[in-house]
């Protein structure tokens, strides 16, 4: 599974185990809460669930995005 984090601070592509969109938004929520800084959310995200930050690639056809500016997770449509 793809996810992409797109913020101010960041966009970033991430991999991982597949989860619902409902267990990703969870997943965001309890990342959130530990992080103090919006720009440390990548990481932590990572390092909690075991994904992996590949290169980012605008062209790269994502499972969901999580924008990080309104908290808002969706499937994006290609």
């Amino acid at each position: 599974m793809i996810i992409e984090l797109e913020g101010f601070f960041h966009q970033v592509l991430l991999v991982g185990k597949k989860c619902s969109k409902q267990q990703l938004k969870q997943m965001y929520i309890l990342v959130k809460e530990l992080t103090s800084e919006t720009k440390d959310i990548p990481q932590v995200f990572c390092r909690i669930y075991n994904f992996e930050e590949i290169p980012y690639d605008k062209h790269v056809e994502v499972n969901f995005v999580i924008d990080t500016d309104t908290d808002r997770v969706y499937s994006p449509r290609y």
